[in-house]
This record gives C-alpha cells, structure tokens and sequence, in this order.
C-alpha cells in the first residue's frame, strides 16, 4: 500500500524551494499566486501541492506547474512529477504533535484554537462552494460584487453619429460576438458622451444573448474599494477567484486609479489572467492608454492589446439628433427651435445636453406653460450664464456661416450673390448689436468694407425682419445662441 514518503519536508529544503520560486516568478506573482502553495506528500514520485481553491490550482498549473517540477527535481531527483490539488491549508501544528495526538486531544486543540478552526472552516466551505455552485448563485454573486445597470443605457438608445460610430460598432461586435473579437475593448474621449453608455448596453446585450454568462460591470473607483476591503479583511484569495473567474469584466473610468500602484498591480494580475483564458475585457477612460498620467508602463502596454476605439466630441448634428431622440421619448412637444438653441448652446457633454431638456420638459409640465426660446433662456439662466464668453466678431462670423451653409471666406469675399450677400448682412447686423466695435472696425473684418456698407446691411435687416417673421425668428434665434 502506497504511503506519502515525507508528510512535510524539513524546514531548510522547503525553505530552498520557496526561496526559488520566488526568485524565479517574482515577488508580485510569488504573494499573489505561489506563496498559499502548501506540501501535501511525495507518493511514487508524484511530489503534490495543495492551494485553497479551484481557480488557483488552475492558474499554478497553466502558469507554474514546470518551474514547480524543475525546482524539485533539482532537490529529489526521485521526483519525476508535480501535481497541484485543491485543499484547504494544512494545520501548521508541529509534527511530533501530529504524530503524538489522538482523534480526541486534536478535537481539544482546535477548539483551543479557535481562530485557526474558524479560518480553515472557512476556507473548506470556500472550496465545496466553489466546486458545487450553481449558475444561478454565480449571479446573483456578480450582481453583488459589480455595479448595477441603468436599463436606459441600451444600444436601441444610443444615438450613433460620426463622432462615436466607430466606438458604437466595435461596443456592438462585442456584445454580439460568440467568441472574444478583440481584447481588451478600451473606450476613451472626455466626460459626458457616452462611454459609460456603450459599456452598460454591452453588459445588457451580452445578458440578452446568453444568460450564463457572467458578466461584471463596475467603476475603477469600486474596484479598488472592492480590493482593499479584501485587504483589510485578509481575504484576497476569495477577491480574486470573484473577479478572475467570469466570462466579462468591464471597469469604467480606469483613469480614477492612476498612482494607486497597489490596485493597479492588482488590476494588473487580473488583467492577464482574463486575457489568458480568452474572458473579454471591456475598459473605458478619459485618455487613450498611451496618455494615461499615474499608469505603469507595462500596464499601459496591456491596455493596448486590443481595440482603441475614441469617442469624438459631438457635431451639432449628433446633439440634435440626441436631443429629438430625447424629447420623443419623452412624449412633450419641444419646438425645433429650442432643440436647435439647446445643440448650438451646450457643446461640450451630452450629459449636460440631456439635462438641459430634462429641465425644460419638467418646468413645463409642472408649471403648464409651453415651451419657448423665451421660457428656455429664462430656465437656464445659471447654465447658460456660466457659459458666457465676450463675443467676437470671428465667432458671428463662423457661426453665421455654418448656419446658412456658406464659406466662412464668403464673409470676406468680394461675390455679391444674394446667397452669400444675405448671410454676410445678418454677420454685420449681429455684430453692430452684439460687439462694441465700431462701423468701421466691422467693416475692415469683412473683408475692408467701407462703414456705409455695413450701415446699409443693419437697415436692410432690420426691414427684413418686419416684413418676414420667420426670416426674424431665424436672425433672433442666431443672436439668442451667440448672446447666451
């Protein structure tokens, strides 16, 4: 009958072995992955070591059963192989006291050790938990450790234009994809145009398609919320069989953890170990991983595998298309014109854009009164207000030309076409009541014109606008977007 040659080895050889290891895997990968490594036995020359769960017996033997096996064989050339088993850490009892006590004296020695028992218990249920758990408590354990999904960020919600299409696509292939397409998927622009959008319809589309999968979703912020609470409560084991056993990870705004060198070492284990095992990782950012300040260089590099997919900020077109998508779906009649006010005004974060029209909508509703340019610029007073800038002549005349389709040269041409005259005018007018700038100061910004040219212009708008009231919405609307 077999019988384990060495139930422990002596202190000195087993020192050597660890010594060697963590030489040859290094200190991070040594505490995070070898150091709970515990000598079961030599039977037959099979040398067996023990780790607590099933997830890390998998990692040490994809990642370290060779150097293990060399390591000792060069200190038992008998040894001819080593195998990795999933059991709870041995009692760290002398061994003549092993030897020594009876089925009852263990029993009083560890209800004297207390503390001990109570750790290994935990552990042993840790492992049956691990080896028995259903799908279904797989989860409900994600669903606790992860962030919860906003069931208005969906792809059918997402209002897709040239800036962020190529984002879209790539968020898109994959939710959908059967297999990783790209690894990792790292979303990055500024804050407020749909990063964190794209990543929550990924995590509902993924949830769609196939249930099973297990798919976490949380802030870079509650990431290392997550690892240090482990730290604290000495149960990193546990932290990274959660986070390194599931199907997708996806953390937002990795840039909130820049210069936490312990959580991005963390991070860093984490990430490869995915990556390894073919599980998709979706990160977004403010910066392109190349530009991230406080990100190791080799964590930076990882970051970069995959797919970089930027997120332009948005055209006038994209937010008022996100604008008529929002007031659709909100079921209040907006005029076209307060949503063209809005796009033009609120440039920089779609987040702001959006909260700009909820206000509307709700001041509306509550109080009974429409909707109006007027009702709008007196409900975002402060909004707009802390937007305010001195106007230029440069910006009527940039803005006058986008709005009438024209070249922004048109402004200081010579062509005398009522196309490019008639938007040229409305430029003159708007700046003989929107700058302090004299008529003939006006008049050498287009193009050296005489101040009687621009004279003629602020008459020949003025009749317009009484005698075409939309013509006069139109010339009010451009004044309203560059006065706010």
């Amino acid at each position: 009958m077999d019988h384990e040659e060495d139930v422990r080895p002596s202190d000195e050889r087993w020192a050597r072995i660890r010594g060697r290891l963590r030489a040859e895997a290094g200190e991070s990968a040594y505490r995070s992955w070898l150091k709970p490594l515990t000598f079961v036995g030599i039977s037959g020359g099979v040398v067996r070591m023990a780790v607590p769960t099933r997830f890390m017996r998998d990692w040490v033997q994809d990642n370290y059963l060779s150097l293990i096996q060399d390591l000792w064989r060069a200190e038992d050339p008998a040894v001819t192989r080593a195998e990795i088993v999933v059991k709870p850490p041995l009692p760290t009892m002398p061994l003549s006291g092993v030897r020594r006590a009876s089925a009852s004296a263990t029993a009083t020695a560890a209800s004297a050790n207390a503390g001990a028992t109570r750790t290994r218990a935990s552990a042993s249920r840790a492992a049956r938990g691990c080896e028995s758990e259903t799908s279904a408590a797989r989860g409900a354990s994600m669903d606790e450790i992860g962030a919860p999904l906003d069931e208005r960020f969906t792809f059918d919600n997402f209002v897709v234009g040239k800036p962020n299409e190529f984002a879209y696509v790539a968020a898109r292939r994959v939710a959908s994809a059967e297999t990783v397409p790209f690894n990792p998927l790292f979303l990055y622009g500024p804050v407020g145009l749909g990063k964190t959008h794209l990543m929550h319809a990924i995590a509902w589309e993924i949830r769609r398609n196939n249930p099973q999968r297990q798919v976490i979703y949380l802030s870079a912020e509650k990431f290392m919320y997550q690892f240090v609470r482990a730290l604290r409560t000495k149960d990193t084991v546990s932290f990274k069989e959660q986070f390194r056993s599931v199907d997708v990870l996806m953390i937002d705004d990795f840039h909130c953890i820049a210069g936490r060198d312990a959580t991005q070492e963390e991070f860093f284990h984490t990430f490869n170990a995915l990556v390894d095992r073919n599980r998709q990782v979706v990160i977004s950012a403010d910066k392109s991983p190349s530009d991230l300040e406080g990100v190791e260089e080799r964590m930076r590099s990882r970051l970069g595998w995959g797919l970089v997919a930027d997120i332009h900020p948005t055209t006038y077109e994209l937010r008022l298309g996100i604008l008529q998508t929002k007031a659709e779906q909100s079921g209040v009649a907006v005029p076209p014109k307060v949503l063209e006010f809005l796009a033009h005004k609120i440039t920089s974060n779609v987040r702001e854009l959006e909260g700009a029209l909820t206000r509307i909508i709700a001041h509306s509703t509550l109080i009974g009164h429409p909707i109006t340019l007027e009702s709008t610029q007196e409900v975002l007073h402060d909004l707009l207000r802390a937007r305010e800038r001195r106007v230029t002549i440069e910006e009527i005349q940039r803005r006058v030309a986008e709005h009438f389709n024209v070249r922004l040269t048109d402004m200081h041409s010579a062509r005398r076409s009522r196309a490019v005259a008639r938007p040229r005018q409305v430029a003159m007018y708007l700046s003989k009541h929107l700058t302090t700038r004299s008529l003939p100061e006006i008049g050498r910004k287009f193009g050296g014109r005489d101040h009687t040219t621009v004279m003629h212009a602020v008459r020949k708008i003025e009749e317009l606008k009484t005698a075409d009231a939309s013509f006069a919405e139109e010339v009010d609307l451009l004044r309203r977007m560059l006065e706010a």
